[in-house]
């Protein structure tokens, strides 16, 4: 059987804005995970939220936080956000990956393609530790990937991944736009 890492990321020639990987943990078998969103000018009185592969409720709580804890604003913006692949993901694990797609969606900018993000946010806008840290990032480091921004003391990590530990959304995108 091929490696399924790989099977939901998709394959650009260069970094594209709005993209962000993650590392979920079906079964016990952790697969890499790409969080596509597009954030853009709505016409609509009632802009568009529309999600497929992830839970909404917790995408619109993630909008949310961004909008209260780091001045992101989606008020008048179409939100689309999306996993690659038709894989359905619901684990609060990923929420972490769905901050930066978005907020890379919104700047136009294009997040590394060689880092990963893992972790659950709160309402407050911290970043809560997930189970299985060192072995999400172990896949990561197999399949390449480079650096990771993960919840503080995430606890044994594996060689070959540089590690930034981020307590919440605004540390997170900063680190983002560095690694």
């Amino acid at each position: 059987m091929p490696d399924p890492s790989g099977l939901f990321l998709s394959r650009h020639a260069e970094a594209v804005p709005g993209t962000a990987v993650t590392v979920a943990v079906e079964g016990k078998r952790p697969l890499l995970c790409e969080v596509q969103a597009l954030v853009s000018e709505s016409s609509l009185p009632q802009p568009r939220r529309a999600v497929s592969g992830l839970d909404s409720a917790r995408v619109g709580m993630v909008l949310a936080v961004l909008e209260k804890r780091a001045g992101v604003q989606f008020g008048k913006k179409d939100v689309y956000a999306a996993t690659v692949g038709g894989m359905k993901v619901t684990e609060p694990a990923i929420d972490l990956a769905v901050v930066l797609s978005v907020v890379s969606s919104v700047a136009d900018v294009a997040l590394s393609p060689r880092l990963v993000a893992l972790g659950e946010v709160g309402l407050a806008g911290e970043i809560r530790r997930v189970t299985g840290v060192g072995r999400r990032l172990a896949e990561a480091a197999r399949l390449g990937f480079t650096h990771a921004i993960v919840p503080p003391d995430p606890g044994k990590l594996p060689d070959g991944i540089r590690v930034l530990e981020v307590a919440n959304v605004v540390e997170a995108i900063n680190a983002a736009h560095h690694a």
